[in-house]
């Protein structure tokens, strides 16, 4: 069989970059014919495994497009596109697309995100078999902005497949899509248990000090300035609590005003940066606590890491992700924080903001006095398992 896995980002990147490569990885253990088209130069790096080819985009005018606003890199958003730049990104990645399709004579063509891409590829190729992954992303640009909307609403719903990451993501998917439930396929997530493990004894054991990390884009809409505020409001000595923020910035101007913050916060804050996914593990495995405040996910992989890794979880209860973590993880330490009220899809009510910001310290709190964090299995979460639900 031969497979080729295409997305209009960087893979390696974000959330849906990972699984995009982790995906091949585990399709190329199955022995696999791959190649991938990614929005990428020939001087990125991106690392895939032997023998796959990757069919870089690099006739595009401007940075290459993000399906968030604001990526951990330089970036062109959707809602700034005008008819020509449309253009510009229709004709830069079909002209790749036939050079690889040429080449590679795919069965099956595996499009991340349910969005302008795919549906250029569902619409260019006919023949072809295209399959489609949702990333949550998508559909949060589908009910924010107008972009191309009636030309993707056309053509998404002729895919062959439609994988969703949970139940609830499914059901959003066919309020957007006049999509029909036997098209649709929910596949979840994996994580790589090579990396992420546990390596030790946590350093807390060692000095007494209670380590946190949140990973992923350092921006309010993953929580991160409710997170500093929250921090504010636990009345620990200095000394006790670290936080660490691992990921690199959104919106330089928010970064800065989160800079702001960090500085002001009664515990000392480490920025990490954007680091390499063994880095990842070695700080899950230092840390006690993973937080992740997000105003808005799909199924965050990095839940899945630090538990992997031994941590307790401290999370926003966000629709379909509590309830698929019940299936697969029944085990985990996870402490759940209802969310403030939204203004759109990931914009959170001002006003709502104080209270929960009181419910993720107090949650913190508990997650600090709780002794030792409860061993959880998430032997059934793997990429090989998505993989073969793929070929199937």
């Amino acid at each position: 069989m031969r497979v080729l896995s295409v997305t209009a980002q960087k893979p390696c990147s974000t959330g849906s970059g990972v699984y995009l490569t982790e995906v091949v990885r585990s399709l190329a253990k199955m022995g696999v014919s791959q190649a991938v088209v990614a929005g990428v130069t020939r001087e990125d790096r991106v690392d895939m495994p032997e023998g796959v080819t990757v069919y870089p985009v690099e006739k595009l005018p401007y940075p290459v497009v993000g399906m968030s606003d604001e990526m951990p890199y330089t970036s062109t958003r959707y809602r700034d596109m005008t008819e020509e730049m449309a253009g510009q990104f229709k004709a830069a990645f079909l002209e790749v697309l036939d050079e690889a399709i040429e080449k590679e004579n795919p069965d099956i063509i595996l499009c991340h995100h349910l969005y302008y891409l795919t549906a250029l590829i569902r619409a260019h190729y006919p023949a072809k078999k295209v399959y489609g992954f949702c990333h949550n992303t998508d559909l949060r640009q589908m009910e924010s902005i107008s972009f191309e909307r009636n030309f993707i609403r056309q053509e998404i719903p002729k895919l062959d497949r439609i994988f969703a990451l949970q139940e609830a993501q499914k059901e959003k998917i066919k309020k957007i899509y006049p999509v029909s439930e036997k098209q649709m396929t929910v596949i979840g997530t994996g994580y790589n248990s090579e990396v992420f493990k546990k390596t030790g004894i946590k350093s807390s054991r060692k000095d007494g000090k209670i380590r946190m990390i949140f990973a992923g884009k350092i921006t309010q809409k993953k929580g991160v300035k409710s997170l500093l505020r929250a921090l504010n409001l636990l009345d620990y000595e200095k000394e006790k609590i670290q936080l660490i923020l691992a990921g690199g910035a959104g919106n330089l101007v928010e970064y800065e005003e989160i800079k702001e913050l960090a500085d002001g916060c009664r515990y000392p804050v480490v920025f990490a940066g954007c680091v390499t996914q063994s880095r990842l593990a070695e700080l899950y495995n230092d840390c006690d606590i993973f937080v992740l405040p997000s105003m808005y996910e799909g199924l965050p992989l990095t839940v899945i890491e630090s538990l992997a890794c031994g941590d307790r979880v401290v999370m926003t209860k966000l629709e379909g992700i509590a309830e698929w973590l019940a299936d697969m993880v029944p085990d985990a330490d996870i402490r759940y924080v209802l969310p403030p009220g939204m203004k759109g899809t990931d914009e959170p009510l001002e006003e709502e903001l104080p209270e929960f910001e009181s419910r993720l310290a107090e949650a913190l709190r508990e997650a600090i006095e709780e002794k030792d964090t409860k061993e959880c299995d998430v032997s059934r979460i793997s990429w090989q398992k998505i993989a073969r639900e793929v070929i199937r």
